[in-house]
């Protein structure tokens, strides 16, 4: 794997949707190993925090578990484990974490033969972050294919004068408000998972289908809520 540098910057992983407990077969747990999955097998994958340009090679995106990319210095990487078609809440502590400090880009990624990531999406600079994404992650019988960011084009913060609209597409805060920097607001990075496509065999995942129709009822405050608890619960920890 290209990062030598990890950040374990896992918090929380809270599934609200649950298909009852079943065994799992998947037995890779590197966010560099490719495999093949069922519905309610863990599946891992990786969140790499570097500048855009670091996720290139001689001008093409690359996988970060690809060894031609220099992603050795300031880059930092959470590792994720979900079940697989559970809707999830996934935290990435930024109490001591500062995602502009890295380059303030995150790309999602699993697999090496089989490699996927997402396009670089925009988390933070020295005036915004933002702290709420959607990831869905599309397998085609069991294997990743691809991992593409979702956005609402700010409907869930429109009425919300605490947020800044980025590009008609990103609910931002100005970092001045956030916790470490000064303000009150808990700037925890939070990202809901959902998966598309089929499993290895070749049932449906019907996760990203019930978050289009959760969409309706804003889980922007669900989210906040949970956010709050299970950052507190493991900072009680440490």
């Amino acid at each position: 794997m290209a990062i030598h540098r990890p950040l374990i910057a896992l918090v929380a992983l809270l599934s609200i949707i649950s298909a009852g407990e079943s065994k799992n077969t998947n037995n890779v747990f590197s966010p560099c190993g490719d495999a093949s999955v069922q519905r309610s097998d863990g599946f891992t994958f990786g969140v790499a925090f570097a500048q855009t340009r670091a996720f290139s090679f001689n001008g093409t995106q690359l996988s970060p578990c690809d060894s031609r990319l220099s992603l050795t210095g300031s880059s930092q990487v959470a590792v994720f484990r979900p079940k697989v078609d559970e809707i999830s809440l996934l935290t990435i502590n930024t109490s001591t974490f500062q995602p502009d400090s890295v380059g303030g880009y995150m790309v999602a990624f699993a697999g090496r033969k089989y490699a996927a990531r997402s396009m670089p999406a925009f988390v933070a600079n020295s005036t915004y972050i933002v702290t709420s994404f959607t990831l869905v992650q599309e397998f085609k019988k069991g294997r990743l294919q691809n991992l593409y960011w979702k956005r609402d084009g700010c409907a869930s913060c429109s009425r919300n004068s605490s947020f800044v609209c980025l590009n008609n597409q990103d609910c931002a805060i100005r970092v001045n408000n956030c916790k470490n920097r000064g303000g009150n607001v808990d700037c925890s990075i939070g990202i809901q998972l959902a998966f598309s496509g089929t499993d290895k065999h070749e049932s449906v995942f019907n996760s990203w289908y019930e978050v289009q129709n959760l969409r309706q009822y804003s889980l922007f405050n669900l989210y906040s809520n949970l956010r709050d608890s299970l950052t507190s619960q493991y900072n009680s920890f440490f």
